[in-house]
């Protein structure tokens, strides 16, 4: 589905991605890039993302951009279905980039809460990529009641995958969250629900010239 949410991303520690002793006039090059980048979510899609519940921020610290969730929420136990434990989302972001120049996520930080009762368990699973490439980053994080309030996991590419030279680039980004209610009695909820507070996923900028 389309969203007209499109923001400015100056990303400016880009500029650490340049050789040491890179010239002044190359590193305010890179700085300049960095601050031309836009973001826009082009699709979305899943049981945890209807149209128009998910958007894109610029961050705060000017280093990338957020995700945010308004009704991404997964349960198990009590009166919930079979349909409730599991809740996904698919995106699609479109980055664009000025000429000359390519780009990478170099790391993303994945932030939500829980409320699992003794017993129960939960999976928070996501993985992103560009399009037309073969190259998936995936994180998978498991959860273990009794567990309540915010849960906060990193994700650093152990090798830097940049998409390809162009103005252009689509990053898929796909996640799950799970809850298994095994033992336990009661309703146990896992979310990344950007009102239930500092809830959002961030995902960091590393550039190159092409």
């Amino acid at each position: 589905m389309k969203n007209s949410n499109r923001v400015m991303a100056a990303v400016l520690t880009t500029v650490l991605a340049l050789p040491l002793g890179t010239p002044a006039h190359a590193a305010t090059e890179a700085g300049a890039a960095a601050a031309a980048i836009t973001v826009e979510v082009i699709a979305s899609s899943g049981s945890g993302c209807a149209a128009g519940t998910a958007s894109v921020v610029g961050n705060g610290d000017n280093t990338g951009f957020r995700v945010r969730y308004r009704d991404f929420v997964a349960e198990a136990g009590g009166d919930t279905g079979i349909v409730d434990r599991r809740k996904n989302c698919q995106l699609g972001v479109l980055v664009s980039i000025p000429d000359g120049w390519t780009i990478a996520i170099a790391s993303a930080n994945y932030r939500g809460r829980a409320a699992l009762r003794a017993g129960a368990t939960a999976l928070q699973r996501t993985s992103y990529y560009w399009q037309g490439s073969s190259a998936t980053e995936r994180k998978d994080v498991t959860f273990t009641g009794p567990l309540t309030g915010l849960w906060t996991t990193w994700d650093v590419a152990p090798v830097l995958t940049y998409a390809e030279c162009g103005s252009q680039s689509v990053l898929n980004i796909n996640t799950e969250l799970r809850v298994n209610p095994g033992s336990s009695t009661g309703t146990s909820t896992m979310s990344m629900n950007t009102t239930e507070g500092d809830v959002d996923t961030l995902f960091n900028f590393s550039l190159s010239a092409c």
